[in-house]
């Protein structure tokens, strides 16, 4: 059978790949060995996660936050099998969606694991046995990434945990390690600790949330610390010892010195995420990746071989669904003749804790690096009247402006429900606007929002509101 495109890889970026192409006419396949389609994000990603933390922080609050409001609950209790349905309901409905998302744009799902057999041609070895050989014109390499490893230490997926692990605890920890302080450790680790586990999250560098701007990260710390979270920063984890009441894991300081044990029921390892390229034939097709196992592209999202082309976590730029989303979508175009482009100055990233963190642009850190001039304002949440009615009055807003041009080039924000707020940013920063352009456009009042429009305010020094 021959085809326009075939998409190994159907995940995000693979199948908002596929949908596009099938809008514009190209005969399309898609291949996926995980036997559903969503990928990481979809199964055992940001979906499953985005269900437990939603859950989670009902009870907490229903626990500490509706007294406070004059609502009194008896009784309450943990129901963690139905919580870990829910997840799995939201799961495969949105998967049968995907699925019906492929028919309804006339692409073919082949369940297998595809590889790249030589110019236009992809092999795929069949989830239900037996293979199949697919001609195609052109190749979407959006295979996704897989948890890093930590050395000498073996995940089981029950006692010791990636994330995927993590999604499906059958009872909640006593004590829950964390090992890496980056988006995935906080979130699930936040999960757990709002269930009633003690969280303590070990960390190799001196601060949480590395990418993060750095005020916007020390908050963020001090955030999850009010809450119950340790953490042991500039320490690495040297060993985890199974014993028949639980584990103990050795941790040491980065910079050398002493050893520590610490006690734990489970380990969480969350320090990051590789390239998932394995078995994909990029040797034999002649598809280079850098050294770390990404694959490099044109900038256009052509690898050095003419006909392949790269998307997603296996590709460089940050490892973020909606980053392969477009990088998908742009490809579809570009392969079908059309424009396409991602601005990689404008991708936002969140941290669905509570309060989460939301960031699009430069930091301060990356804008002093290289020298840029800029003006900052901010405004803390504590002064915005729709926080303080709701008692979510944790975080800030913060926002940098580029003096040459005038346009904002950076938004921090720490808060409750910042995720939602920062698409407003982002749409300003795709139009090349200024901090007086956000300041001087009306904004509903009481909302959350409006402490971005007295952030943009402070660029110029007219904040009002504190």
């Amino acid at each position: 059978m021959s085809y326009d495109l075939v998409i190994i890889g159907g995940g995000p970026g693979g199948y908002n790949c596929a949908i596009r192409a099938g809008q514009l006419g190209l005969k399309t396949a898609i291949i996926e060995s995980r036997g559903k389609l969503g990928g990481t994000c979809l199964n055992v990603g940001c979906i499953p996660s985005k269900a437990l933390l939603h859950a989670s922080e009902y009870y907490e609050a229903a626990a500490k936050t509706f007294p406070s409001m004059g609502v009194k609950i008896t009784g309450l209790s943990l129901d963690l099998p139905q919580m870990l349905k829910q997840k799995e309901d939201a799961v495969d409905g949105l998967t049968k969606g995907v699925e019906f998302l492929m028919r309804k744009n006339k692409v073919d799902y082949v369940k297998g694991f595809g590889r790249i057999a030589g110019k236009g041609r992809v092999e795929v070895k069949l989830a239900d046995g037996g293979s199949q050989t697919l001609e195609t014109k052109n190749i979407v390499i959006a295979t996704g990434s897989v948890p890093t490893p930590l050395p000498g230490v073996d995940i089981d997926e029950e006692r010791i945990v990636s994330s995927t692990g993590a999604l499906s605890l059958k009872q909640v920890p006593g004590k829950l390690i964390v090992v890496g302080a980056g988006v995935i450790g906080l979130e699930l680790g936040s999960v757990w600790r709002r269930l009633g586990a003690e969280v303590t999250v070990v960390e190799f560098l001196d601060k949480i949330t590395p990418t993060v701007d750095a005020e916007i990260s020390a908050a963020f710390q001090r955030a999850l610390k009010k809450q119950g979270m340790k953490f042991e920063l500039g320490h690495k984890v040297a060993g985890v010892e199974k014993t028949s009441s639980g584990l103990l894991v050795t941790i040491e300081p980065a910079k050398g010195g002493p050893a520590r044990t610490l006690e734990a029921d489970v380990v969480l390892v969350a320090i990051g995420r590789k390239p998932f390229t394995e078995g994909l034939g990029l040797d034999s097709a002649g598809v280079k990746a850098d050294p770390r196992g990404f694959i490099p592209h044109d900038g256009h999202f052509k690898t050095n071989v003419e006909g392949v082309y790269v998307i997603g976590d296996c590709t460089t730029g940050p490892m973020l669904a909606h980053k392969a989303e477009d990088e998908g979508i742009a490809a579809a175009q570009i392969i079908a003749g059309q424009w396409g482009h991602v601005n990689y100055d404008v991708i936002p990233n969140v941290i669905y804790t509570d309060p989460e963190v939301a960031t699009a642009g430069k930091t301060e850190e990356e804008l002093k690096a290289a020298g840029v001039e800029y003006k900052a304002g901010k405004f803390p949440m504590m002064a915005n009247s729709r926080a303080r009615t709701n008692h979510q009055t944790e975080g800030m807003v913060k926002v940098l402006e580029e003096v040459a041009t005038k346009k904002v080039v950076g938004v921090h924000m720490l808060g409750s429900g910042v995720g939602e707020m920062i698409g407003e940013v982002c749409v300003a920063m795709e139009f090349g606007a200024s901090a007086e352009d956000i300041a001087r456009t009306c904004h509903a009042h009481p909302t959350m929002s409006e402490a971005i429009k007295e952030a943009t305010k402070g660029v110029d020094g007219w904040t009002m509101q504190a």
